[in-house]
């Protein structure tokens, strides 16, 4: 199938097995002020996959969070046990709630690949706490930049709330990836704001 071309003043269709988002970057040019207090309990979770791919699922499915699921073991294996790649999981009673991706593998730079938290840890001030410190751990070091990105898919406060934290959006995207509640790697009930389209009876088909 050919794919289709993005107009740049109008609508491009896309095709119902596929999903869209605009993607915002921001970035971050020197570190903030310490926050005062004691850091938040993270830990590495090193090459524990289960323990990863479990952590992901909770904080990622309402929004379909989907690029690590799409691996298979041995490339999502490659990935953790980067030494320029460190995965922390925040815990709370003994329990993980939150996720820190750090990623260097850039000279110079520093990526926060993922940052969230398990829906019932929000909302009680634990954000901006888990980000202070995923900045502190990121700016060390000879660091020029540490740079994310959010998308229309994510939570809808996720954009103000890494402006609030001191990034700034520099680029846009669009996104075009198959719908992974299509392909099975999310169950088909997962971000019920944004529609599977077609009925399961149906199958998928065109407008």
């Amino acid at each position: 199938m050919t794919p289709p071309v993005l107009a740049l003043d109008g609508l491009t269709p896309i095709p119902p097995t596929h999903v869209a988002a605009v993607v915002t970057y921001l970035e971050m040019r020197r570190p903030p002020a310490p926050v005062p207090g004691a850091p938040p309990p993270l830990e590495p979770i090193g090459a524990d996959l289960a323990r990863y791919r479990a952590l992901y699922a909770r904080i990622g499915e309402p929004w379909l969070w989907s690029s690590r699921r799409r691996l298979d073991e041995a490339g999502l294996a490659r990935i953790l046990a980067d030494p320029a790649v460190s995965a922390l999981a925040l815990t709370r009673a003994g329990e993980d709630v939150g996720l820190v991706e750090l990623d260097r593998r850039v000279p110079g730079e520093v990526e926060i690949a993922f940052f969230g938290l398990v829906p019932e840890a929000t909302g009680r001030g634990t954000g901006p706490r888990l980000m202070a410190e995923a900045l502190r751990r990121a700016w060390s070091g000879t660091v020029a930049r540490v740079w994310l990105h959010t998308c229309t898919l994510d939570h809808p406060a996720a954009l103000g709330f890494y402006r609030r934290c001191g990034f700034a959006p520099y680029a846009r995207a669009v996104e075009v990836i198959p719908d992974p509640r299509l392909a099975g790697h999310l169950p088909r009930d997962a971000a019920p704001q944004v529609p599977v389209l077609g009925r399961p009876e149906e199958g998928i088909t065109g407008p």
